[in-house]
């Protein structure tokens, strides 16, 4: 049989092989909410631009709301012969109100239709998305100002460089999700156009009144130019790309928790919520969590890629190629949603070894750049020459097998004769943390003072969100 929804076209119906390649439904019927919305707002506005009459346009209404109640029951039954949602939709719907239900296609086009579904779950995608990154800032925040004075080391190269505080740590993550908050609120913003009303390419000769249905549907304003509408995904794109570098950051933390919960470092513990066993070895506990957060930032990343090389060589306008934006957009976003879960459940769970931490942070003579700094400060050396000397210093401390602070005076005299007992002041690890007084530096008042602006600020945000956003 054909496929009614065609029209008089096509005599028959498509080979198996071209059913199998064309359906959609299996995938997109995750639209069907955003869908049924679009042709809600559609229809009122037929109604109130006379395009539909009064009575039809009733009844479609709540025909819309009896299919979507089937939806959201489980009771509806989704037919591949149907191809996607909307036709599924609107076949349902037929059976509902009856021959009524072919005017609701009226002044529209799949095209602009799928268009908006998609910008549409993207806007809802987009605001859960900004929910929980506020809510992985918050439990970062939280256990930054409750360890904001923990010393431990931070790296250059994964080599030991200088000593910094957990909290700071922590602290750096919660900037990052700040900026990758900015990405998607820029990403929302350019989305929030409405192309319903394009119709196929070219907009269409009723009377509709676009800004009706752009307002009905919570957009700003109704697209431009009704090509553009329909053949281009950038706002998909866009969305993706925040998204992949949201995910690159879930997977750096994610790979600092797999080091840090090694015996050979030994920074933090997470308890069984968050770890797995080994079917073989009894003593094993591994994050498994925090290695599948990493992993999936490559789907992520794939998605990107995916979508870009799918768009690159498209004329305008719709092209059937572009049915491949859906699988890789929904996978990479509720995969983030996932990661971004995981990471702040770990984050909440993590607990740090601050004993660990603290003598770890001392290892690799990590505070010389303190020492360097002292003979600048105090003694009025040119920062190169101090360099030269914390060096032979550093060599020296190396040959006698202690550290830096365990230095004898006497030899540090013997390379430089005005360094004086006061250096030892800068040399220990909380000393050295505790002078990071610059503006983003590690000292733990500056580590409290900005986990408290983060807190301020992140509460100060849940409560500006209208009830329900």
């Amino acid at each position: 049989m054909s496929n009614r929804m065609w029209g008089g076209r096509f005599a028959s119906g498509p080979d198996a092989i071209m059913e199998e390649i064309n359906a959609s439904i299996d995938f997109d019927k995750r639209l069907a909410g955003q869908d049924i919305r679009g042709s809600l707002a559609h229809v009122a506005m037929l109604a109130e631009t006379g395009i539909v009459a009064t009575a039809d346009a009733d009844a479609i209404a709540k025909g819309l709301a009896a299919v979507r109640a089937e939806i959201e029951a489980g009771d509806f039954t989704f037919s591949r012969a149907l191809e996607d949602i909307h036709m599924n939709v609107e076949s349902r719907l037929k059976d509902i109100v009856g021959p009524a239900a072919g005017r609701l296609h009226t002044a529209r086009s799949r095209n602009d239709q799928v268009a908006t579904d998609m910008k549409l779950w993207v806007r809802d995608t987009i605001d859960t998305l900004d929910e929980q990154m506020a809510d992985l800032q918050r439990a970062l925040a939280e256990k930054a100002l409750a360890f904001a004075g923990a010393v431990m080391p931070g790296f250059t190269h994964l080599q030991s460089a200088q000593p910094v505080t957990f909290g700071h740590h922590l602290l750096a993550y919660v900037e990052m999700l700040g900026r990758d908050r900015g990405r998607l609120a820029d990403a929302r913003k350019r989305l929030n156009e409405c192309p319903l009303g394009a119709a196929a390419l070219a907009g269409t000769s009723f009377p509709i009144d676009r800004f009706m249905t752009a307002r009905l549907l919570g957009f700003d304003r109704p697209t431009a130019n009704s090509l553009d509408s329909v053949s281009d995904r950038d706002f998909a794109l866009e969305t993706l790309s925040a998204a992949a570098i949201c995910a690159v950051h879930l997977s750096r933390f994610a790979e600092e928790i797999v080091l840090w919960t090694t015996p050979q470092f030994g920074f933090v513990a997470l308890s069984d919520k968050f770890t797995t066993g080994s079917s073989i070895m009894p003593q094993k506990r591994n994050p498994d969590a925090a290695e599948l957060t990493r992993g999936k930032a490559g789907r992520v990343l794939g998605a990107l890629q995916a979508l870009l090389v799918v768009m690159k060589g498209l004329p305008l306008a719709y092209s059937k190629d572009m049915q491949e934006d859906k699988e890789g957009t929904f996978d990479a976003l509720q995969s983030l949603s996932l990661c971004l879960a995981a990471v702040t459940g770990m984050v909440r769970d993590m607990q740090p070894d601050l004993k660990r931490m603290k003598r770890a942070a001392g290892i690799g003579y990590a505070t010389a750049t303190d020492l360097a700094d002292w003979l600048v400060r105090v003694i009025g050396m040119p920062f190169r020459d101090a360099h030269h000397v914390t060096g032979r210093l550093v060599a020296l401390a190396a040959e006698r097998g202690v550290d830096l602070e365990k230095l004898p005076l006497t030899d540090m005299q013997d390379v430089e004769p005005r360094i004086t007992e006061d250096v030892f002041g800068v040399l220990g690890v909380e000393r050295s943390v505790r002078s990071r007084t610059s503006y983003g530096g590690t000292a733990p008042a500056n580590v409290r003072r900005e986990a408290r602006r983060w807190l301020k600020k992140l509460e100060k945000g849940r409560k500006a969100k209208p009830a329900g956003s």
